[in-house]
């Protein structure tokens, strides 16, 4: 694990943002904007935010290549990792991850490497915390992987774990489609939600070795016909939510941060009752304070609230708010917990939110940029 100390002094050298000796963030925050790409001129965006006002501008793609669609960042050097969502590679049947050094100035990027995923279409990644390994999910392959990260932040060849199965639904669960891939507060466990066999897979994690082991027991069952799509912890370790595409509906779960375990608590609906409308689930995120879950509706085209039970490991739905555009595919909640920007993926749009930190609930403000295909936001961390 990396010293917080360090960690926040080798952040700042290339954070856009400023802690001053009171503490105060009052420059402009940076923000990177995975993308579907539809031409040579389009790839990683960057946005800047007022962390006052919540205004947001757009500088403009800082990286061209293909399909990025879900970014992470090393946890203590200027790197930025990219999935390249796509089928083929080098003439394999796989996507690809890309390698980014990050210029402290300006928020360009500088391709490094690239290395195959051993899967295709793969649609989520993170980086532990030792910033040895970066962690994705291959859609269409049906696996996780895990790439080591080398000492000049290159990449280094994937190491897959296959999953097997299938689920009722011929059409979207004809085979496993992994979808995420999360660490826990501990980094002993990655929690891996597959799609197409209806499963929050555990895996013990080493860091050392690069390598992903099923646990005992090795996943938590869903509904059939569910499709766990993404999945968070709450700040305590200790309860997490999985949010499922097909159903639209939010689990619950009780984890046990020793064991490794989780148990389902409740499982509700992400709509309002009585709504008659096509819709898939696709984001969940817990407020830093832990008292609330948010996840994105796409048809209904809205961020449903939920109020967390922390005690009970329950949630209680709060109430909607349309997200200003059509399809959020992604939110993210900067990190003081103030706002929340919505990314929709159709209309090519980022909408800003205010919320509420007693209540939860969200306010549209005036600010928003258009951006094409919008899939996923990431705040540069500050180790704060």
């Amino acid at each position: 694990m990396v010293h917080r100390s360090a960690l926040l002094l080798s952040l700042l050298a290339f954070s856009p943002c400023v802690i001053e000796a009171n503490g105060q963030e009052n420059d402009p925050v940076r923000i990177y904007v995975g993308t579907y790409t539809e031409g040579d001129d389009q790839g990683i965006n960057l946005l800047e935010m007022d962390p006052e006002s919540g205004r947001i501008t757009l500088n403009g793609v800082v990286a061209t290549t293909e399909n990025p669609s879900f970014l992470a960042f090393h946890p203590s050097k200027p790197l930025l990792y990219a999935v390249n969502e796509v089928g083929q590679f080098e003439g394999e049947s796989s996507g690809a991850v890309s390698a980014f050094r990050i210029d402290p100035e300006s928020g360009t990027l500088t391709l490094i490497n690239q290395q195959a995923s051993k899967g295709g279409a793969p649609c989520h990644i993170i980086v532990d915390s030792s910033g040895k390994n970066v962690l994705i999910a291959n859609y269409s392959g049906g696996n996780v992987a895990v790439l080591p990260i080398n000492d000049d932040g290159s990449l280094g060849e994937a190491n897959a774990v296959q999953h097997e199965g299938s689920g009722p639904n011929p059409r979207r669960q004809e085979g496993p489609h992994a979808h995420s891939i999360n660490l826990d507060a501990t980094e002993n466990f990655a929690v891996a939600a597959d799609l197409g066999i209806d499963k929050y897979l555990v895996y013990r994690f080493d860091p050392e070795s690069h390598t992903l082991t099923p646990n005992d027991p090795p996943a938590a069952s869903v509904q059939p016909g569910a499709g766990p799509r993404h999945f968070d912890f709450h700040p305590s370790n200790r309860l997490a939510f999985g949010i499922n595409e097909i159903d639209s509906t939010v689990t619950a779960f009780l984890f046990d941060p020793d064991a490794g375990t989780l148990t389902e608590t409740q499982t509700v609906s992400t709509l309002p009752p009585d709504t008659d409308v096509s819709n898939s689930t696709a984001d969940i995120h817990v407020h830093p304070s832990g008292r609330f879950v948010y996840g994105s509706n796409r048809g209904h085209n809205s961020i449903a609230i939920f109020r967390i039970d922390e005690e009970a490991v329950t949630i209680a739905p709060i109430g909607h708010q349309s997200t200003g555009g059509s399809t959020p595919r992604n939110f993210a909640i900067d990190p003081t917990g103030r706002f929340l920007l919505a990314a929709n993926q159709a209309t090519g749009s980022i909408v800003v939110f205010r919320i509420d930190q007693e209540s939860g609930t969200l306010t549209q403000t005036e600010f928003q940029v258009e951006v094409p295909s919008p899939v996923c936001l990431k705040f540069v961390p500050h180790g704060d």
